[in-house]
């Protein structure tokens, strides 16, 4: 609205009561628009020293007639204004600014003149001024109206001191000032900071944003703790929305860096120990100090493995542990690794024990060290773990893989024929586990072979399978083929009464048919009505073409290869357990593919497994002598065919019948975990001989339920009062079991409410225990009341935890209790 249609207005609005009004202009600045006005049946008279004219005009000659009286200039005192009387009569109109702009804000309030005519430079244009009327109530007060004059300027609409004071430090720590910028320049800076000081209790002589936020970190520091009436309650919850809210996080995360540098805070928790630090992620500079003294505490054998435990998970709720988690994760299963390592007899009495201990207990070894090795080697910060890592990789290498290697090979060397009585032959794989699901032809199966999935990737893949609603998964093992190489282990998994190798050395034939590739591999399924795929293109597929494929066969063979075409290249051999570990991602999504396409028995199983060390091999970890025979055929690092093989105490020797296989070809296998000296491969990724982690090969069943079987974890509110009579509220929570694959942590949100109003902070929770002692399954929240609870006193209020609704950004409640408010004045000095 222009500033003379507001006039306009005004007049209009005067005229439906008065038959004259009388406008006063000292200025004369409105004369020109008189015209301009167009008054329905109101005669303007403009007085220019002819007031008696006027006024017999008004009262004598036009008695019923509607008169705007215009008075330019100063107007006479006293009995010197001719036309007193009658302006006392029908009053006097005022154009100034500030009362049109507060008649048009429709605010009645006390000192909104004068907000308005101190902030003139606001109210020029029109448009801020609509902006500003869509935010407005008409009870709103001096406070209010500037505050909502702050949030146009800002651009928002939310006019509360945390929400203006957001929108300021976001500006600030992305290096602008235009926004606090604008605030100075229409004079409700002052205003800004008068609130900062009266409801934060922050004051400054010269107030600024940057000294602000060294104000509010080095409180933080001392737990806003202040003799001040009330203590810093206000900016301690406001600071902790500041920094759990997305549209702050990242803002907030900038400013503290800035503040630890500003503070030197880094020297002031030098010799402090990690275990006083646990409760604080105030600056990144914590979980720095707490990692680095974890680290070596672990290499020193100075901290047990439960405490490790729960120092990591406890540490998952930092501020900053999206950087860090990593680091964690790799101390945590160095723990577990160096714990597991110090207790491990790797003695056994035969080779079906060697067997049964590694499948139930000795992988657990190799699965912590990969879990380590893929945590340190993809953590962004890798210092801390140096010492670490060299103790790990010494106790996996010579502790482990040494020596299990050579207690293993005893019983290797004492075989005559290469078989079990406890674990199946991976030659039978098809008639042990897929022809009892097909048999009947009602049934069909599908079968994932994921190249060099090695038992414990299995192990960790069934962990995740389960975590699915409406699955199960069940880990078995076969024993591996020998030699343990691809083409082999592949063709053992096939249908075949024989099998063998071809004349093309390490190239197996089934049934006289070549095996190699997927197409052959089909034209042999084909005798079981089935066929065979790669996982890349299946993965390319939509559900109703893998439905389609799935319907016309009753066999489905889907071959995955990641680990092994990883592995087995020299340049890449270090990313082993990277690749493992998308191995994992892929293999899970290609199941729930193919169980969204109708296929309920599937199995994923492997052609081998491998050994690997993250550190170069020393001299010893290589033969020193080198093959010798009639015809080498193939010469790998950890086998060797030909015909005429020489005897020699590095090799176990086995003829093809000793090994099941149709074959004119001799192996030799090196002994325990060596190598043979070969140009142009790695040595730290090998497979092919008869290790443990080699020829454990694993079988998973997965089978896909009707009905959902995943829940979150129950949690109890414990109220030890139903009153709060102090300014903070502790409220004890209990996880009511343990978390499993199908029970699941369950984060929840806390706090008091009076109705939809807020009156605490809001405490974020998880509940992820997985001990069975119900010791560790308790945990606080702790409330501490906002200035605004004190307008609730002896008000029933609700502590609440909510949860979100799935795949949304809204809370729902999951659980709550009743408290009564009965807070003493005193209360206030409390904190």
């Amino acid at each position: 609205m222009t500033e003379t249609s507001a006039i306009r207005s005004h007049l209009e609005r005067r005229f439906e009561t008065h038959r004259v009004v009388f406008w006063h202009d000292p200025e004369g600045e409105y004369a020109a628009d008189l015209d301009s006005l167009a008054l329905d049946g109101v005669e303007i008279v403009s007085v220019a020293d002819d007031e008696y004219a006027v006024k017999n005009r008004l009262l004598h000659l036009e008695p019923e007639a509607k008169f705007l009286v215009y008075r330019p200039g100063i107007v006479p005192a006293g009995i010197g204004n001719w036309l007193l009387d009658l302006e006392l009569a029908y009053g006097v109109f005022t154009a100034d600014r500030a009362s049109l702009v507060q008649q048009e804000l429709g605010l009645t309030a006390d000192g909104i003149g004068e907000i308005v005519q101190s902030h003139e430079k606001f109210y020029r244009a029109p448009k801020r001024v609509q902006s500003l009327k869509a935010l407005l109530d008409a009870d709103d007060d001096v406070r209010l109206l500037q505050a909502k004059m702050s949030v146009v300027l800002l651009g928002q609409r939310e006019h509360s001191l945390l929400e203006i004071t957001r929108t300021l430090l976001i500006e600030n720590a992305g290096g602008a000032n235009a926004k606090y910028g604008a605030l100075v320049e229409y004079g409700l800076d002052h205003f800004y900071w008068q609130g900062v000081g009266s409801i934060y209790g922050y004051t400054s002589s010269s107030p600024s944003l940057d000294d602000f936020v060294l104000w509010v970190f080095r409180r933080a520091i001392d737990g806003f703790k202040s003799e001040r009436p009330g203590g810093l309650r206000n900016i301690q919850l406001d600071f902790a929305s500041l920094r759990n809210d997305r549209r702050s996080e990242k803002a907030m995360t900038t400013l503290a860096r800035r503040a630890a540098g500003d503070l030197d805070y880094a020297s002031t928790i030098q010799d402090a120990s990690f275990r006083d630090l646990l409760g604080n992620d105030l600056f990144e500079e914590v979980d720095q100090k707490i990692i680095r003294d974890l680290a070596h505490a672990v290499a020193d054998r100075a901290v047990t493995a439960r405490e490790v435990t729960e120092v990591v998970r406890g540490r998952q709720s930092s501020f900053w542990i999206d950087g860090y988690r990593r680091l964690y994760a790799a101390i945590g299963s160095a723990s577990d690794l160096l714990t597991a390592l110090s207790a491990v007899s790797l003695s056994m009495q035969s080779f079906d024990e060697g067997l049964e201990r590694y499948r139930s207990e000795w992988f657990r070894i190799d699965q912590f060290y990969r879990q380590f090795t893929y945590a340190a080697r993809t953590a962004e910060h890798t210092g801390p773990l140096e010492g670490l890592r060299a103790q790990v990789e010494s106790f996996y290498a010579n502790k482990f893989l040494y020596t299990l290697g050579a207690a293993w090979q005893q019983h290797v060397d004492g075989v005559d024929r290469w078989r079990s009585a406890l674990l199946r032959p991976q030659t039978s794989f098809f008639a042990d586990h897929v022809r009892p699901i097909t048999r009947d032809g009602r049934r069909k199966a599908v079968v994932i072979v994921s190249d060099a999935l090695r038992y414990e990737v299995a192990d960790e893949l069934g962990s995740r399978i389960r975590q699915e609603d409406r699955f199960d998964a069940t880990l078995d093992a076969v024993l591996g083929v020998l030699p343990s190489y691809t083409q082999l282990g592949m063709a053992a998994l096939l249908p075949h009464t024989t099998i063998g190798h071809s004349s093309k050395g390490d190239l197996v034939d089934v049934n006289g048919q070549s095996s190699a590739g997927t197409d052959n591999r089909s034209k042999i399924l084909a005798g079981v009505r089935g066929t065979a795929i790669s996982a890349e293109n299946l993965l390319g597929m939509t559900r109703d073409e893998i439905r389609e494929l799935y319907r016309q066969h009753q066999v489905l063979y889907v071959y995955h290869n990641r680990i092994d075409a990883t592995g087995d290249k020299q340049g890449t051999e270090r990313q082993v357990f990277e690749a493992a570990e998308k191995t994992l991602e892929e293999l899970v999504d290609l199941v729930k593919r193919l169980a969204s396409a109708d296929a309920t028995n599937i199995l994923v199983t492997a052609d081998h497994g491998f050994l690997f060390q993250d550190s170069a091999l020393d001299e010893a970890g290589y033969l020193s002598v080198a093959p010798q025979g009639d015809d080498i055929v193939v010469q790998a690092r950890r086998y060797v065919l030909g015909t005429g093989l020489k005897a020699d105490p590095a090799f176990k020797t086995f003829t093809s019948a000793q090994l099941g296989l149709d074959s004119n070809y001799e192996v030799q296998i090196p002994k325990s975990i060596h190598r043979l000296r070969l140009r142009g491969s790695g040595a730290r990724f090998v497979h092919g001989g008869a290790a443990l982690q080699e020829i454990v090969v694993p079988v998973l069943a997965i089978n896909k339920k009707r009905k959902s079987d995943t829940r979150l974890v129950n949690v109890e509110i414990l109220p030890e009062s139903d009153k709060i009579t102090t300014g903070q509220l502790v409220v004890k929570l209990f996880q009511t079991e343990p978390v499993s694959e199908k029970v699941q942590p369950r984060t929840v949100r806390a706090g008091l409410y009076v109705g939809e109003t807020l009156i605490s902070n809001h405490a974020l929770l998880v509940f992820d225990q997985e001990s069975t002692d119900k010791r560790d399954r308790y945990q606080s929240a702790i409330m501490l009341l906002s200035r605004d609870a004190n307008d609730y006193n002896n008000r029933a209020v609700e502590f609440r935890l909510e949860e979100l609704i799935p795949n949304t950004s809204q809370w729902r409640v999951y659980a709550k209790a009743m408290y009564t408010l009965k807070r003493s004045f005193a209360s206030d000095f409390d904190f």
